[in-house]
């Protein structure tokens, strides 16, 4: 029995789930705790995220069920959107206003000069990841060493900033709506435009809005989600995996070789859409990710479903 007094599903059923929820994180729970949650509502323990959420942002948190944990190395590179809000005249050591503050200023600043310091931070920028972060250096989380009070050199990483539009400013308080590619600390953002205007700058709230094409308000709770799936699994706003990988071309295995594709082995067969392909068995049933490789003259296989 499982922790609700439900019978455990055995492993055939739990295959069943394979696809992608658009989970709307709440404050206070970090990625991992949305994960595990997940795991005790659905009974299954092959679950990930795609992209890290501090416990204090909310937002767009897609999640991989089942072999769609497949996914999420294919998509971690689609673009995000955010809306933030930055307060300027404070720096803390965690660039948002859950660090400790390090020095405040005053924001002796206009609207308009706000406008324009935030529009020159669309483009390829460089940027240099905060000591409060997931990222490895030396085997090491940067967060485990500012943890120990460490400060130690990071190399900038190349990012790309779509866009920075200014939707409100109340002074010292600023909202952002930002879009940018993977990679991209938004409290780094505004750490960044507040040294630009010179009175330093801290991120007070954030909402991820969209990750690719899951949007915020196609988003479900927890607690939500946890409601649907009593009434049945049928009912789960689970995307299907070839529907996630819609930008790659449709391609059929010819009868004759289905067995080769169930084994992952290439496919030589005419070139119907050259790159990465999404390919079926010739009944129809989705099974792998494959790419054309025009020197062997078939398709290899990059993952199997």
């Amino acid at each position: 029995m499982n922790w609700k007094g439900k019978p455990q599903r055995n492993e055939r059923d739990r295959n069943t789930l394979d696809g992608m929820l658009n989970i709307r994180k709440e404050a206070g729970y970090t990625s991992h705790d949305v994960v595990a949650k997940l795991r005790r509502i659905l009974g299954i323990r092959r679950i990930g995220h795609t992209g890290t959420l501090d416990p204090a942002a909310t937002g767009v948190l897609p999640v991989a069920v089942g072999k769609a944990t497949k996914l999420v190395d294919l998509i971690a590179d689609r673009d995000k959107s955010y809306e933030a809000v930055m307060r300027l005249g404070v720096v803390t050591d965690t660039q948002d206003m859950t660090g400790t503050i390090l020095e405040t200023r005053e924001a002796a600043v206009d609207e308009a000069t706000v406008r324009r310091v935030c529009a020159s931070f669309v483009g390829e920028l460089e940027q240099i990841p905060p000591m409060y972060s997931a990222v490895r250096v030396g085997g090491r989380h940067l967060y485990e060493l500012a943890r120990e009070g460490k400060v130690i050199e990071r190399r900038p990483r190349k990012i790309t900033v779509y866009g920075v539009e200014v939707l409100s400013a109340t002074l010292p308080l600023v909202k952002l709506s930002v879009t940018c590619s993977k990679g991209t600390y938004i409290r780094t953002l505004c750490h960044d435009i507040g040294n630009a205007l010179g009175c330093g700058g801290s991120m007070e709230t954030l909402v991820r809005t969209r990750v690719g094409e899951f949007l915020l308000e196609d988003s479900v709770t927890i607690g939500e989600l946890e409601k649907i799936f009593e009434k049945g699994e049928e009912y789960l706003p689970l995307r299907k995996i070839d529907e996630i990988l819609d930008a790659y071309p449709r391609v059929v295995c010819p009868r004759e070789q289905d067995r080769l594709l169930q084994n992952g082995n290439p496919l030589s067969m005419e070139p119907s859409a050259a790159g990465r392909v999404r390919m079926y068995a010739s009944d129809g049933s989705f099974r792998a990710v494959y790419e054309w490789k025009a020197d062997r003259n078939c398709y290899m296989p990059v993952t199997m479903f």
